[in-house]
């Protein structure tokens, strides 16, 4: 079990999706095109038709029921840093697809985005870092990749996670030392504790 301060990992799993599924249900959310859910219109066709694009791509879930769930709510997250809906759910099937294969929270992925570069995936910090989760470019030569792009969001997603995931299991599931480090800033608490604020004001499944 993954430690969180004095939390378990484990607290952040979803323990009211069971509920929000339905919720959903009742109000006729699966297959209706005029229903309002979580407070937002459902998508017009053409955006319809790229929601149902994606889930038949997003093969990190459950089943497409989930992948509908968690896309179209995290997107109405999403919808006040990126406007674009179809980049919205490209963004989001990317995170859902590599946390799962890094053996990551999603949420938690987003909440590292959230405070590396609010989603900006040309970001580019003072020590050089890249990308909507500012990767060092020195890993592409550690792992012999000098070629890749940064700025790309699916590269970008894919070395964080995979960076993430390295120090998590590095320091045994402790996530707070693994996140100072991924900030390189291990042993002290406060970029671990601006994750966990985005993690439960943004990001936390309800």
């Amino acid at each position: 079990m993954f430690r969180f301060g004095q939390l378990s990992y484990n607290a952040f799993h979803f323990s009211q999706w069971k509920a929000i599924k339905l919720l959903l249900c009742l109000l006729g959310f699966i297959n209706s095109t005029n229903v309002v859910a979580s407070a937002q219109q459902l998508p017009d066709a053409e955006m319809r038709a790229y929601l149902k694009s994606t889930i038949a791509k997003a093969d990190s879930f459950h089943d497409r029921f989930d992948a509908e769930v968690w896309l179209v709510d995290m997107s109405g997250r999403l919808k006040r840093y990126i406007k674009d809906p179809k980049k919205r759910l490209e963004i989001l099937r990317l995170v859902h697809k590599e946390a799962s294969r890094a053996d990551l929270q999603p949420e938690l992925v987003l909440s590292v985005i959230h405070v590396e570069s609010l989603f900006n995936r040309f970001a580019i910090s003072r020590v050089g870092a890249q990308g909507l989760m500012q990767v060092m470019p020195f890993w592409k030569k550690e792992i012999g990749r000098p070629n890749d792009n940064l700025t790309d969001i699916a590269t970008n997603i894919r070395y964080g996670c995979t960076i993430l995931s390295y120090y998590l299991k590095k320091e045994k599931g402790n996530l707070t030392r693994a996140l100072a480090r991924y900030n390189g800033s291990l042993g002290k608490t406060w970029y671990p504790s601006r994750v966990f604020t985005a993690w439960n004001r943004f990001w936390q499944a309800r």
